[in-house]
């Protein structure tokens, strides 16, 4: 697997526009157990992404990129009907779901979360080979 043409795709199941950035703010701080996006809650704090998250990012051998639910589904229609947070593994062209929805809202902690992941990529890997 040639890792300079993979990419990892972070979507969040939230909208990017600035109302919608406006609002969720605000429900992460006064209601953080409803808030939809587990992604969004366990990764970002008040102040930004958490610097533990930005730390293992930094880790990981391919290049990132992060879209908002409305972002992505502009680019990538058909995943309409797939349940977002979700993580994907860009390779050339082709998209796949490297970690679901279901999946990252088991997640109750960052640990946990970057255990998924780590598992998930070691799984991609071991299939594409």
């Amino acid at each position: 697997m040639n890792q300079d043409n993979t990419t990892l795709l972070f979507v969040y199941n939230a909208d990017g526009t600035f109302f919608a950035s406006v609002t969720d703010y605000a429900h992460k701080i006064v209601s953080p157990e409803t808030y939809q996006c587990n992604l969004c809650k366990l990764t970002y704090g008040n102040a930004g992404m958490k610097k533990e998250w930005q730390i293992f990012l930094e880790t990981l051998p391919y290049k990132k990129e992060f879209q908002h639910r409305d972002e992505f589904l502009r680019i990538h229609p058909e995943f309409a009907d797939t349940p977002l947070p979700a993580i994907f593994f860009l390779s050339g062209k082709n998209l796949y779901i490297l970690l679901e929805g279901s999946v990252i809202e088991k997640a109750s902690s960052l640990d946990q979360l970057q255990d998924m992941l780590t598992k998930g990529l070691e799984k991609y890997r071991t299939e594409s080979t």
